[in-house]
Protein backbone atom coordinates (compact mmCIF):
# COMPACT_ATOMS: atom_id res chain seq x y z
CA UNK A 1 0.00 0.00 0.00
CA UNK A 2 2.83 2.34 0.91
CA UNK A 3 4.46 1.62 -2.45
CA UNK A 4 1.21 2.45 -4.22
CA UNK A 5 0.87 5.79 -2.37
CA UNK A 6 4.48 6.68 -3.16
CA UNK A 7 3.92 5.80 -6.81
CA UNK A 8 0.83 8.05 -7.04
CA UNK A 9 2.65 10.95 -5.34
CA UNK A 10 5.55 10.57 -7.77
CA UNK A 11 3.15 10.68 -10.74
CA UNK A 12 1.48 13.85 -9.37
CA UNK A 13 4.87 15.55 -8.90
CA UNK A 14 5.98 14.62 -12.43
CA UNK A 15 2.73 15.93 -13.95
CA UNK A 16 2.91 19.13 -11.89
CA UNK A 17 6.48 19.76 -12.93
CA UNK A 18 5.54 19.05 -16.53
CA UNK A 19 2.69 21.54 -16.43
CA UNK A 20 5.00 24.08 -14.84
CA UNK A 21 7.58 23.61 -17.56
CA UNK A 22 4.86 23.87 -20.17
CA UNK A 23 3.51 27.08 -18.73
CA UNK A 24 7.00 28.52 -18.53
CA UNK A 25 7.70 27.57 -22.12
CA UNK A 26 4.42 29.16 -23.27
CA UNK A 27 5.23 32.43 -21.51
CA UNK A 28 8.70 32.68 -23.01
CA UNK A 29 7.31 32.16 -26.51
CA UNK A 30 5.11 35.31 -26.32
CA UNK A 31 6.50 38.36 -28.12
CA UNK A 32 7.65 41.20 -25.88
CA UNK A 33 4.93 43.84 -25.48
CA UNK A 34 5.69 46.93 -27.55
CA UNK A 35 6.15 50.10 -25.50
CA UNK A 36 3.58 52.80 -26.22
CA UNK A 37 5.54 55.98 -27.00
CA UNK A 38 4.74 59.23 -25.23
CA UNK A 39 4.63 62.52 -27.11
CA UNK A 40 4.51 65.73 -25.08
CA UNK A 41 2.84 68.64 -26.91
CA UNK A 42 3.37 72.09 -25.40
CA UNK A 43 1.17 74.93 -26.75
CA UNK A 44 1.89 78.56 -25.84
CA UNK A 45 -1.74 79.65 -25.53
CA UNK A 46 -5.16 79.16 -27.07
CA UNK A 47 -6.22 81.00 -30.21
CA UNK A 48 -7.64 79.64 -33.47
CA UNK A 49 -4.32 79.38 -35.37
CA UNK A 50 -2.48 77.47 -32.63
CA UNK A 51 -5.53 75.29 -31.95
CA UNK A 52 -5.60 74.33 -35.65
CA UNK A 53 -1.90 73.42 -35.54
CA UNK A 54 -2.56 71.18 -32.52
CA UNK A 55 -5.38 69.37 -34.34
CA UNK A 56 -3.17 68.96 -37.40
CA UNK A 57 -0.37 67.39 -35.33
CA UNK A 58 -2.73 64.68 -34.07
CA UNK A 59 -3.88 64.04 -37.67
CA UNK A 60 -0.30 63.95 -38.96
CA UNK A 61 0.70 61.41 -36.32
CA UNK A 62 -2.24 59.26 -37.38
CA UNK A 63 -1.08 59.39 -41.00
CA UNK A 64 2.21 57.91 -39.80
CA UNK A 65 0.41 55.12 -37.93
CA UNK A 66 0.22 56.66 -34.44
CA UNK A 67 -3.35 57.00 -33.23
CA UNK A 68 -3.92 58.98 -30.03
CA UNK A 69 -5.06 56.74 -27.18
CA UNK A 70 -4.45 53.58 -29.21
CA UNK A 71 -0.73 53.22 -29.82
CA UNK A 72 0.63 56.60 -28.75
CA UNK A 73 0.16 58.55 -25.52
CA UNK A 74 -0.31 62.28 -26.03
CA UNK A 75 0.44 64.52 -23.07
CA UNK A 76 -0.98 67.88 -24.19
CA UNK A 77 -0.18 70.93 -22.07
CA UNK A 78 -1.37 74.53 -22.68
CA UNK A 79 0.80 77.13 -20.94
CA UNK A 80 -1.82 79.91 -21.29
CA UNK A 81 0.99 82.36 -22.15
CA UNK A 82 2.62 81.92 -18.74
CA UNK A 83 6.44 81.58 -18.83
CA UNK A 84 6.53 79.67 -15.54
CA UNK A 85 4.04 77.18 -16.98
CA UNK A 86 6.24 76.68 -20.05
CA UNK A 87 9.18 75.73 -17.81
CA UNK A 88 7.29 73.40 -15.46
CA UNK A 89 5.40 71.68 -18.28
CA UNK A 90 8.64 71.10 -20.22
CA UNK A 91 10.22 69.55 -17.13
CA UNK A 92 7.14 67.36 -16.74
CA UNK A 93 7.75 65.85 -20.19
CA UNK A 94 11.40 65.18 -19.33
CA UNK A 95 10.48 63.56 -16.00
CA UNK A 96 7.98 61.25 -17.66
CA UNK A 97 10.68 60.32 -20.21
CA UNK A 98 8.73 61.43 -23.25
CA UNK A 99 9.91 59.88 -26.51
CA UNK A 100 9.42 63.15 -28.40
CA UNK A 101 8.29 66.68 -27.54
CA UNK A 102 6.50 69.22 -29.74
CA UNK A 103 6.55 72.98 -29.22
CA UNK A 104 3.69 74.99 -30.76
CA UNK A 105 4.96 78.59 -31.14
CA UNK A 106 8.51 79.79 -30.52
CA UNK A 107 8.44 80.26 -26.70
CA UNK A 108 7.17 76.69 -26.31
CA UNK A 109 9.95 75.24 -28.45
CA UNK A 110 12.53 77.34 -26.59
CA UNK A 111 11.26 76.04 -23.22
CA UNK A 112 11.53 72.44 -24.45
CA UNK A 113 15.02 73.10 -25.80
CA UNK A 114 16.08 74.41 -22.39
CA UNK A 115 14.60 71.36 -20.65
CA UNK A 116 16.45 68.69 -22.65
CA UNK A 117 19.29 68.38 -25.13
CA UNK A 118 18.60 64.68 -25.70
CA UNK A 119 14.86 64.12 -26.19
CA UNK A 120 13.83 64.91 -29.80
CA UNK A 121 12.04 68.26 -30.06
CA UNK A 122 9.87 68.96 -33.11
CA UNK A 123 9.03 72.61 -33.73
CA UNK A 124 5.39 73.14 -34.59
CA UNK A 125 5.27 76.24 -36.82
CA UNK A 126 8.24 78.37 -35.76
CA UNK A 127 8.88 81.38 -38.00
CA UNK A 128 12.66 81.81 -37.65
CA UNK A 129 14.27 78.90 -35.76
CA UNK A 130 17.82 80.18 -36.34
CA UNK A 131 17.19 83.63 -34.86
CA UNK A 132 15.32 81.96 -32.01
CA UNK A 133 18.54 79.96 -31.38
CA UNK A 134 16.75 76.65 -31.72
CA UNK A 135 18.85 75.27 -34.58
CA UNK A 136 22.25 76.12 -36.01
CA UNK A 137 21.04 75.77 -39.58
CA UNK A 138 17.67 75.05 -41.18
CA UNK A 139 19.34 72.60 -43.58
CA UNK A 140 21.40 70.78 -40.95
CA UNK A 141 19.92 71.42 -37.48
CA UNK A 142 22.74 69.46 -35.85
CA UNK A 143 21.11 68.71 -32.48
CA UNK A 144 17.92 67.31 -30.96
CA UNK A 145 15.64 69.88 -32.64
CA UNK A 146 14.02 70.16 -36.07
CA UNK A 147 10.51 70.82 -37.28
CA UNK A 148 8.27 73.01 -39.45
CA UNK A 149 8.43 76.75 -40.09
CA UNK A 150 5.40 78.98 -40.61
CA UNK A 151 7.38 81.68 -42.40
CA UNK A 152 4.71 83.64 -44.27
CA UNK A 153 5.04 84.58 -47.98
CA UNK A 154 5.67 88.28 -47.28
CA UNK A 155 6.06 89.43 -50.91
CA UNK A 156 2.82 87.77 -51.95
CA UNK A 157 1.01 89.42 -49.05
CA UNK A 158 2.34 92.91 -49.82
CA UNK A 159 1.38 92.43 -53.46
CA UNK A 160 -2.14 91.46 -52.35
CA UNK A 161 -2.48 94.62 -50.25
CA UNK A 162 -1.44 96.74 -53.23
CA UNK A 163 -3.97 94.97 -55.47
CA UNK A 164 -6.81 95.56 -53.04
CA UNK A 165 -5.74 99.06 -51.95
CA UNK A 166 -4.36 100.71 -55.13
CA UNK A 167 -4.52 104.24 -53.66
CA UNK A 168 -3.10 103.42 -50.21
CA UNK A 169 0.06 105.29 -49.25
CA UNK A 170 0.81 104.42 -45.62
CA UNK A 171 0.91 100.89 -44.29
CA UNK A 172 0.87 100.32 -40.54
CA UNK A 173 2.44 97.23 -39.00
CA UNK A 174 1.72 96.22 -35.41
CA UNK A 175 3.63 93.59 -33.45
CA UNK A 176 4.57 92.39 -29.98
CA UNK A 177 8.02 93.67 -29.01
CA UNK A 178 9.04 90.46 -27.19
CA UNK A 179 7.92 88.07 -29.96
CA UNK A 180 11.05 86.99 -31.88
CA UNK A 181 9.10 85.56 -34.80
CA UNK A 182 6.98 88.66 -35.14
CA UNK A 183 10.02 90.96 -35.07
CA UNK A 184 11.68 88.90 -37.79
CA UNK A 185 8.69 89.57 -40.03
CA UNK A 186 8.65 93.27 -39.15
CA UNK A 187 12.18 93.48 -40.51
CA UNK A 188 11.24 91.52 -43.63
CA UNK A 189 8.34 93.88 -44.33
CA UNK A 190 10.55 96.93 -43.66
CA UNK A 191 13.04 95.69 -46.23
CA UNK A 192 10.41 95.11 -48.92
CA UNK A 193 7.64 97.65 -48.42
CA UNK A 194 9.07 100.40 -50.65
CA UNK A 195 9.03 98.00 -53.59
CA UNK A 196 5.24 97.99 -53.37
CA UNK A 197 4.92 101.77 -53.02
CA UNK A 198 4.09 102.01 -49.31
CA UNK A 199 5.48 104.15 -46.51
CA UNK A 200 5.68 102.02 -43.36
CA UNK A 201 4.73 103.08 -39.85
CA UNK A 202 5.66 100.65 -37.05
CA UNK A 203 3.70 100.12 -33.83
CA UNK A 204 4.43 97.69 -31.01
CA UNK A 205 2.75 96.41 -27.87
CA UNK A 206 4.11 94.59 -24.84
CA UNK A 207 0.86 92.77 -24.05
CA UNK A 208 -2.80 92.69 -25.05
CA UNK A 209 -3.42 95.37 -22.42
CA UNK A 210 -1.72 97.87 -24.76
CA UNK A 211 -3.55 96.85 -27.91
CA UNK A 212 -6.62 99.08 -27.75
CA UNK A 213 -4.60 102.25 -27.04
CA UNK A 214 -1.86 101.60 -29.63
CA UNK A 215 -4.36 100.52 -32.30
CA UNK A 216 -6.52 103.61 -31.67
CA UNK A 217 -3.53 105.82 -32.44
CA UNK A 218 -2.46 103.73 -35.44
CA UNK A 219 -5.81 103.83 -37.27
CA UNK A 220 -5.68 107.64 -37.44
CA UNK A 221 -2.36 107.59 -39.34
CA UNK A 222 -2.43 104.67 -41.78
CA UNK A 223 -4.44 103.52 -44.81
CA UNK A 224 -4.14 99.79 -44.09
CA UNK A 225 -2.75 97.52 -41.36
CA UNK A 226 -0.45 94.53 -41.75
CA UNK A 227 -0.22 92.02 -38.89
CA UNK A 228 2.67 89.51 -38.88
CA UNK A 229 2.43 86.06 -37.33
CA UNK A 230 2.09 87.23 -33.75
CA UNK A 231 0.47 85.09 -31.07
CA UNK A 232 -0.34 87.95 -28.71
CA UNK A 233 -2.21 89.94 -31.35
CA UNK A 234 -3.83 86.80 -32.76
CA UNK A 235 -5.27 86.07 -29.34
CA UNK A 236 -6.85 89.56 -29.27
CA UNK A 237 -7.76 89.93 -32.93
CA UNK A 238 -11.40 90.93 -32.21
CA UNK A 239 -10.10 93.94 -30.24
CA UNK A 240 -7.90 95.10 -33.13
CA UNK A 241 -10.69 94.51 -35.65
CA UNK A 242 -13.15 96.52 -33.59
CA UNK A 243 -10.81 99.54 -33.43
CA UNK A 244 -9.94 99.34 -37.15
CA UNK A 245 -13.54 98.85 -38.30
CA UNK A 246 -14.59 102.03 -36.50
CA UNK A 247 -12.25 104.02 -38.79
CA UNK A 248 -12.83 101.75 -41.84
CA UNK A 249 -9.15 100.71 -41.97
CA UNK A 250 -8.64 97.19 -43.42
CA UNK A 251 -6.44 94.61 -41.69
CA UNK A 252 -4.26 92.21 -43.67
CA UNK A 253 -2.98 89.49 -41.31
CA UNK A 254 -0.53 86.75 -42.25
CA UNK A 255 -2.67 83.93 -40.90
CA UNK A 256 -5.88 82.56 -42.42
CA UNK A 257 -7.67 82.16 -39.08
CA UNK A 258 -7.11 85.87 -38.35
CA UNK A 259 -9.06 86.76 -41.50
CA UNK A 260 -11.98 84.81 -40.07
CA UNK A 261 -11.57 86.82 -36.86
CA UNK A 262 -11.99 90.18 -38.61
CA UNK A 263 -9.18 90.61 -41.15
CA UNK A 264 -9.94 91.52 -44.77
CA UNK A 265 -7.62 89.20 -46.69
CA UNK A 266 -4.40 87.21 -46.69
CA UNK A 267 -2.32 84.84 -48.70
CA UNK A 268 -1.72 82.71 -45.67
CA UNK A 269 -0.39 79.31 -44.79
CA UNK A 270 -2.91 76.65 -43.83
CA UNK A 271 -2.41 76.35 -40.08
CA UNK A 272 -3.99 72.90 -39.91
CA UNK A 273 -1.68 71.63 -42.66
CA UNK A 274 1.33 73.08 -40.81
CA UNK A 275 0.28 70.90 -37.90
CA UNK A 276 -0.15 67.85 -40.15
CA UNK A 277 3.40 68.23 -41.48
CA UNK A 278 4.67 68.59 -37.90
CA UNK A 279 2.83 65.44 -36.79
CA UNK A 280 4.19 63.46 -39.72
CA UNK A 281 7.71 64.53 -38.80
CA UNK A 282 7.13 63.40 -35.20
CA UNK A 283 5.95 60.00 -36.44
CA UNK A 284 9.04 59.52 -38.58
CA UNK A 285 11.30 60.41 -35.63
CA UNK A 286 9.46 57.90 -33.41
CA UNK A 287 9.95 55.24 -36.09
CA UNK A 288 13.64 56.05 -36.31
CA UNK A 289 13.27 56.94 -40.01
CA UNK A 290 14.36 60.55 -39.36
CA UNK A 291 16.96 62.00 -37.01
CA UNK A 292 16.54 65.53 -35.71
CA UNK A 293 20.17 66.42 -36.32
CA UNK A 294 20.02 65.63 -40.03
CA UNK A 295 16.39 66.40 -40.91
CA UNK A 296 16.10 69.90 -42.46
CA UNK A 297 13.48 72.32 -41.15
CA UNK A 298 10.49 72.14 -43.48
CA UNK A 299 9.10 75.33 -45.06
CA UNK A 300 5.68 75.66 -46.67
CA UNK A 301 6.06 78.46 -49.20
CA UNK A 302 2.70 78.47 -50.98
CA UNK A 303 -0.14 80.27 -49.25
CA UNK A 304 -3.87 80.23 -49.93
CA UNK A 305 -5.85 83.37 -50.78
CA UNK A 306 -8.50 83.95 -48.13
CA UNK A 307 -10.99 86.82 -48.49
CA UNK A 308 -13.59 88.08 -46.02
CA UNK A 309 -16.58 89.45 -47.95
CA UNK A 310 -18.40 90.49 -44.79
CA UNK A 311 -15.52 92.71 -43.73
CA UNK A 312 -15.15 94.12 -47.26
CA UNK A 313 -18.83 95.10 -47.29
CA UNK A 314 -18.55 96.66 -43.83
CA UNK A 315 -15.56 98.77 -44.90
CA UNK A 316 -16.97 99.64 -48.33
CA UNK A 317 -14.10 97.94 -50.18
CA UNK A 318 -14.75 96.25 -53.52
CA UNK A 319 -12.89 92.98 -53.96
CA UNK A 320 -11.35 92.72 -57.48
CA UNK A 321 -13.15 90.09 -59.53
CA UNK A 322 -9.96 88.22 -60.41
CA UNK A 323 -9.02 87.83 -56.73
CA UNK A 324 -12.48 86.58 -55.81
CA UNK A 325 -12.35 84.05 -58.64
CA UNK A 326 -8.91 82.90 -57.46
CA UNK A 327 -10.09 82.50 -53.87
CA UNK A 328 -13.20 80.61 -54.94
CA UNK A 329 -11.09 78.26 -57.05
CA UNK A 330 -8.18 77.50 -54.75
CA UNK A 331 -8.62 79.41 -51.50
CA UNK A 332 -11.57 80.55 -49.41
CA UNK A 333 -14.19 83.29 -49.47
CA UNK A 334 -15.73 84.00 -46.09
CA UNK A 335 -19.32 85.13 -46.64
Amino acid sequence: MKKMVAFIVAIIVIVAVGIGIGVGTHKSSQPAKQKTPTVGILQLMSHPALDQIHKGIIAGLKEEGYTKGKNVKIDFQNAEADQSNLKSMSERFVNEKADAMVGIATPSAQALANASSKIPVIMGAITDPVSAKLVKSVKKPGGNITGVSDQAPIDAQLKLIRQMMPKAKTLGIISTSSDDSSQTQVKMVSDRVAKYGFTLKKYSISSTNDLNQVASEMVTKVDAIFVPTDNTIASAMPTLASVADAKKIPIFPTVDTMVKDGGLATIGLDQYQLGVETGKMVGKVLDGKDKTATTPVKFMTKGNLVLNEKVAAKLGIKIPANLKAQAEKSGEVIK
